[in-house]
């Protein structure tokens, strides 16, 4: 479910691509089953073109990969959280419209 420029992050590979990235990170929590995660995606999506290069952005699968979203205290979705060198810098809870999203983009990434 995962648009051009998003990458796919997975219990295995997220500290690696995350918490060890140069870059800030905005990793949507996300599934298949959930209506707003769907209304959200073209959002990120849509960021992650927008902001290449600035910002990292991915998605874990909570059905797929349920200790991530567990150590991160994921209780709903969509859940963005924005990392920053390796830690959460902010975080998005629920449906949003895109510019609040871009709005804590540009703070993340200043």
């Amino acid at each position: 479910m995962a648009g051009a420029g998003v990458f796919e992050f997975t219990d295995a590979n997220f500290d690696q691509e995350v918490l060890k990235s140069e870059q800030p990170v905005l990793v949507d929590f996300w599934a298949g089953w959930c209506g707003p995660c769907k209304a959200i995606a073209p959002a990120v999506d849509s960021i992650a073109a927008a902001y290449a290069g600035k910002i990292k952005v991915g998605k874990v699968n909570v059905d797929q990969h349920p200790a991530t979203p567990s150590r991160y205290g994921i209780r709903g979705i969509p859940a963005l959280l924005f990392f920053k060198g390796g830690k959460v810098a902010d975080q998005i809870v629920g449906l949003v419209p895109q510019e609040a999203i871009e709005k804590t983009v540009e703070k993340v990434i200043a």
